[in-house]
């Protein structure tokens, strides 16, 4: 079976929380406090999986946790760090927030990517300790890990696109070049997946096809077989379109070509624009009689493809139309890598939480700003380098959360307080 979207659901582990503990031992003339830390959550990280092409694994399994951090203990012991979780997909796998449809990463690039951080580790009450404050009866928390409504959605990688109608020899024809071995038969929908074929050229260099269950009209608005699988085309930097010029079931192949054409364009008007190569197939039972190839060949050459009549059967002309897509693809753009548009801020704000702010101000006049998100906001950000005070800052305008200083009273040249960092405000 063959799944290529998919959504799931995953969850890095919190962080544990700080101890509050004091050291009393006979004979020991100083104690004071010894709280360990909480360890820190596991990381969800997605891996790619070389030897898959289907995202069938997650057909059953669809939600991933990673484990939480220990609790701190005493004697400064440090609660355990929380195993990560390892998500392999196959490479060319688009990573989606299913709430925004948002890119958040594209598994192409064969590095892993960690997509939800675990949690901070609380600190336990031994940092606390201040020649003022000798006895802190207080711990930090462990800040919650990340959590993703993700949709999974595979857009093979492949150089080469073969697409056409039903029986038209897109599988003859990936058999013919390649060592691929796509189900072959005399009937429509043989093919019922993709089917990706490797071709050897020249010194080891060659090309990836992809064969792509035959397209019917109506297959970009649900119709058929093909309307599932023509996201795996978007990445293709050459389409290869199979016509049956022999018109053995009574097709004409300019209807052909205007039909695959049609459902192209309502799928991705960038796709009709995609350089093409028209392959007029089965050439061996061709009856000029028959058909007209005169029109055929004005047609195509008034749109400006290129034409070549094969036989998948026979091998006529396969080895040329290689050589011919080798040719083009030397002078085409590399393969299509999806950027992530998803920002860091983001990901803090559309996590489904409750992003609420109480502001309250203090006997010393500074105003202090705490909500629950902030409260584990703060814990991830290291606030002595500059790129996360800037992301912190900019969290903080994209909620709201400046704006509501303001009409709190805040003034250029106040004090403000956010749990453990304090700043002066500035308009």
């Amino acid at each position: 079976m063959f799944i290529d979207k998919v959504k799931i659901y995953v969850k890095a582990g919190n962080g544990g929380n700080g101890c509050v503990s004091f050291r009393r031992e006979k004979y020991v003339a100083k104690g004071g406090p010894d709280g360990g830390d909480g360890g820190h959550g596991g990381n969800v990280i997605f891996t790619i999986d070389k030897g898959s092409n289907t995202l069938l694994a997650f057909r059953y399994k669809r939600k991933f946790v990673a484990e939480n951090g220990g609790d701190g203990a005493g004697a400064k012991f440090h609660g355990k760090n929380g195993a990560d979780v390892i998500v392999k997909v196959p490479e060319g796998t688009i990573i989606k927030d299913e709430k925004s449809g948002k890119i958040l990463k594209d598994m192409s690039d064969c590095e892993d990517w960690i997509c939800a951080k675990g949690g901070r580790g609380g600190w336990g009450n031994k940092h606390f300790a201040t020649p003022t404050r000798q006895i802190p009866m207080f711990a930090k928390s462990g800040t919650k890990g990340q959590e993703w409504e993700l949709t999974l959605e595979l857009k093979m990688l492949a150089d080469v696109g073969l697409v056409g109608l039903p029986s038209a020899g897109k599988s003859s024809l990936l058999a013919a070049v390649s060592d691929a071995k796509p189900k072959i038969a005399d009937y429509h929908f043989t093919t019922l997946s993709p089917n990706l074929g490797v071709i050897n050229v020249r010194d080891g260099h060659g090309f990836v096809m992809a064969d792509i269950p035959g397209l019917i009209e109506g297959a970009s608005e649900g119709l058929g077989l093909g309307h599932a699988f023509l996201r795996h085309i978007e990445r293709c930097r050459l389409l290869v379109q199979v016509v049956d010029i022999s018109c053995i079931e009574g097709r004409n192949p300019i209807d052909d070509i205007i039909t695959i054409d049609e459902e192209l364009t309502k799928f991705s008007s960038e796709l009709s624009t995609r350089p093409r190569i028209i392959v007029a197939n089965k050439v061996d039972s061709l009856d000029r009689s028959l058909v007209d190839v005169d029109a055929f060949e004005a047609y195509v050459k008034e749109r400006g493809w290129k034409l070549m009549y094969i036989s998948a059967y026979t091998g006529e002309n396969t080895e040329e139309l290689v050589n011919e897509i080798d040719k083009m693809l030397l002078e085409l753009p590399p393969l299509t890598i999806y950027e992530s548009d998803y920002t860091p801020e983001d990901a803090i704000l559309n996590d489904g939480e409750d992003h609420a702010v109480t502001i309250t101000k203090d006997d010393k006049g500074t105003y202090v700003v705490e909500g629950e998100w902030l409260y584990n906001l703060v814990g991830q950000v290291n606030f002595e380098d500059r790129e996360s005070l800037m992301f912190f800052q900019r969290v903080l305008l994209k909620s709201g959360v400046i704006d509501k200083l303001r009409d709190a009273g805040c003034k250029d040249g106040d004090s403000v307080s956010m749990y453990d960092f304090e700043f002066d405000f500035v308009i």
